[in-house]
């Protein structure tokens, strides 16, 4: 869950920032240009003031002091060209030139600065120049119209490069930049931290869930930490993890109860059946049948009750040798299987695994016992032992009938026995019993088809050394 919650939080904080970094960046950059136009009319307004007197055509009838205006305008153009690298200039109406510089810079006939001068001879201050990106070697030009009299004589002309403008634009856009990737990682720090504390209920709900499910039925969630819908949930939960293992320590104990109860009465009905059988004839058909169904009823009872043992039941885990507990229980079922005229084999190859060495051996005597009775006479029944990354199995075949694909789901459930089976002796709880001893330690039972007949059960248990 964290793997999708996480990126969706990235992603919508980038958005954020980066609806957030967009316009200020474009801010920045309009305010740096704004600041340079600004500077440049100051700049064309002080030369309008000293080009506003000086004469259109200087002559000896003149006064000498507006000579003087006109050189001292040059020489203020000069010394700022020479200090800051600007072209300024005073062009009269005809574009011929008051003063300028540099000197050889004059009045082009096409592009931003004639387009400049056209709007200042309306006696208005030519419009802003457009949006400078650090991407574009523009140039700006303002120009501002000297007015005397009420009439435009000339026209004040900057045209300034963007270089420095550019550069400053762009250290903005880079402190910008770092400043979002700082905010960033900060946001995804946030995120992880946000997304563990959130999920770390979840996280301990879900593996309190799975050890349930795997008969761990004392788990329980730590009430601590996370929001508190999920710390509420997380008291829900345990209120009723307790409530269903009450249920079913109640259901053991009433399995329990009545199956020792009702072995008792049992008893001395077939005691009473035995006497009975003395006073009729041995070959009496139906006293033979009350018996045998007495006794069927007496081992019904007897494997309720170790199922209710066998689910109340802890493992004792040792680090048994499967290889060498496999062999022995082949040994044991070899006369019965040889009996009824199955071959029983093994491959008991040395595997360690952990396990309670008397609740596998009840497993193996099921699963051997199950297959040595549904194999036909001139069958096999093979048992082999391996290691199978974190697990080590037992897996027995057999060249019986098998199942079909509805029989294998229901494999295992209590009293559950197939329809072509009811005349073979049995409870349907032995596989039942079987399972819940093997999940009291971690281990489990499978079956499936076993080509190109019979069945294949594999018990495994978890794996060590």
């Amino acid at each position: 869950m964290r793997t999708r919650l996480l990126p969706l939080l990235i992603v919508l904080m980038a958005a954020v920032l980066l609806a957030l970094g967009f316009p200020l960046a474009v801010s920045t950059a309009s305010a740096q240009q704004q600041k340079v136009v600004v500077d440049r009319i100051d700049d064309t307004a002080r030369f309008a003031a000293l080009a506003q007197f000086v004469t259109d055509t200087p002559t000896t009838a003149r006064p000498l002091r507006t000579d003087d205006r006109l050189e001292t305008l040059r020489r203020e153009l000069a010394s700022y060209y020479g200090v800051y690298g600007i072209r300024a200039g005073v062009f009269y109406r005809n574009a011929s030139s008051m003063a300028n510089a540099p000197d050889d810079w004059v009045l082009p006939e096409t592009g931003e600065v004639r387009e400049a001068f056209g709007e200042a001879l309306l006696s208005r201050r030519s419009h802003d120049p457009a949006q400078v990106w650090p991407w574009q070697r523009s140039r700006l030009v303002v120009a501002s119209p000297v007015i005397r009299d009420g009439d435009v004589v000339a026209v004040v002309v900057t045209d300034s490069p963007t270089g420095p403008m550019r550069s400053r634009t762009l250290r903005d856009w880079l402190v910008i930049g770092a400043g979002e990737c700082a905010a960033m990682l900060l946001a995804v720090g946030a995120a992880l931290r946000l997304t563990g504390w959130v999920l770390r209920p979840v996280r301990v709900l879900d593996a309190t869930t799975h050890a349930i499910a795997s008969g761990r039925l004392k788990s329980r969630v730590a009430a601590a930490g996370g929001p508190p819908e999920l710390r509420r949930l997380a008291r829900a939960f345990n209120e009723m993890a307790d409530n269903v293992e009450d249920v079913l320590e109640q259901q053991r104990a009433f399995v329990a109860d009545a199956s020792h109860q009702l072995r008792n009465p049992l008893s001395a009905l077939l005691l009473r059946i035995e006497l009975l059988a003395l006073e009729l004839p041995e070959d009496n058909e139906e006293i033979a049948s009350v018996r045998t169904e007495g006794k069927r009823l007496a081992q019904v009872l007897d494997d309720l009750l170790d199922l209710a043992l066998a689910e109340h039941a802890e493992a004792d885990l040792l680090l048994t040798d499967l290889g060498r507990l496999a062999e022995e229980r082949i040994a044991a079922w070899a006369p019965a299987a040889a009996a009824k005229g199955v071959r029983l084999t093994g491959d008991c190859t040395p595997t360690t695994g952990w396990a309670d060495p008397v609740t596998l051996s009840s497993a193996l005597d099921a699963v051997i016992d199950n297959a040595v009775k549904f194999t036909p006479e001139g069958g096999a029944v093979e048992v082999v032992v391996a290691a199978h990354g974190a697990v080590s199995t037992v897996v027995v075949t057999d060249s019986g009938p098998g199942l079909t694909d509805e029989e294998l789901a229901r494999v295992g459930d209590r009293f559950w026995r197939s329809g072509r089976h009811q005349n073979v002796k049995g409870s349907g709880l032995g596989l039942s019993i079987t399972r819940a001893l093997l999940a009291a330690g971690g281990g489990a039972i499978a079956y499936e088809h076993h080509e190109p007949r019979g069945l294949r059960v594999t018990v495994s248990v978890p794996r060590g050394g």
